[in-house]
């Protein structure tokens, strides 16, 4: 299975001491967002030289990383449908700041999603896609496992930023810079697909200096809905517009080995980390995220998989929240 693409950065950090770097004993695994010279971004000064750093023209030069399967890569050898719990839910959050002009939605654009931007070990220019995620505490942005970290022993991604929104150099909601990133510890030690999920807590920032989610709205969260549920996916892929604006497919998900699901969809590298919204308001730009964009099968070959949400991401959702600064 040839693999999507990554990306992420914001603004102004809260005054609270980021949580250090750990695990917890529910296989989550956590660290605080770092510049590329190692610099941990709890002050509003570090914050805004990571969304200064990203000018126009290095945005323009990140690459979608290819993410493959290699041979033998981890992964569940339980191939038949395995549900784990109950049904759960958290709702989608509305703005409190934008105006509904600011929040006019289509179909393939919606202000929760957007592109995010960081650096790999070594300075590439790396970008993905991701979106926001109704919380408490307002912070959560929610993407791949691939988009934070290498995964298998690697490392955490620099310079993390995030552009709801996003389209063709515009930020019409300003950019917000990670305050910390978490991953699943499966996804971090092994790379198992099954566990390809991220969340990075956002410092405050974007035009108003504000929380993420106060800013742009959040989607909701499912877990545990099940392997066939229909969806609607969206993302930033290179092959379709050059990754400079969101794209969408749609339809009905299904059962792909181990704890992932399948759906039909030509969005390659770039789309990686975009979620997949059960009851997608066009409307309103909201849905529940009920997957992410996880890695394809020969990209643009029309199916893509995303790791299934059951207890696992709820988890590592609970846990980010309980590391967000209020």
């Amino acid at each position: 299975m040839a693999g999507l693409a990554l990306a992420l950065v914001v603004t102004a950090a809260p005054a609270a001491q980021a949580a250090p770097s750990g695990s917890d004993r529910n296989g989550n695994t956590t660290t605080v967002a770092r510049t590329s010279d190692g610099r941990a971004i709890t002050s509003e000064a570090v914050a805004k030289e990571v969304a200064a750093y990203w000018t126009p023209e290095r945005m323009a030069k990140a690459v979608d990383l290819t993410f493959a399967r290699p041979a033998g890569s981890a992964q569940s050898q339980n191939r038949a449908p395995k549900p784990d719990g109950k049904a759960g839910a958290v709702a989608p959050m509305a703005s409190r700041l934008a105006s509904n002009d600011d929040l006019r939605v289509q179909l393939n654009e919606s202000q929760t999603v957007g592109k995010v931007y960081f650096n790999t070990p070594g300075g590439g220019l790396a970008s993905c896609s991701a979106s926001t995620v109704a919380s408490g505490k307002r912070r959560l942005v929610m993407t791949a496992g691939h988009c934070v970290h290498q995964g298998r022993g690697g490392q955490w991604y620099t310079n993390w930023q995030f552009v709801p929104r996003y389209r063709n150099g515009s930020r019409p909601f300003g950019t917000f810079v990670a305050y910390s990133l978490a991953t699943r510890t499966a996804w971090a030690s092994s790379g198992s697909f099954d566990e390809d999920m991220g969340i990075a807590i956002m410092n405050n920032g974007g035009i108003y200096g504000a929380k993420v989610v106060e800013t742009v709205g959040g989607n909701g969260l499912r877990w545990n809905y099940g392997y066939n549920v229909y969806v609607t996916a969206l993302g930033y892929p290179s092959n379709l517009g050059g990754g400079e604006s969101q794209y969408y497919c749609q339809g009905n998900t299904w059962h792909a080995g181990g704890q992932q699901i399948r759906m039909y969809c030509n969005m390659t590298y770039g789309s990686s980390g975009g979620p997949w919204l059960q009851e997608y308001n066009d409307q309103t730009g909201y849905g529940y995220i009920n997957s992410v964009v996880s890695h394809g099968d020969n990209p643009g070959n029309g199916q893509f998989d995303g790791p299934y949400f059951d207890n696992d991401i709820k988890s590592l959702y609970d846990y980010a929240e309980s590391i967000s600064p209020a």
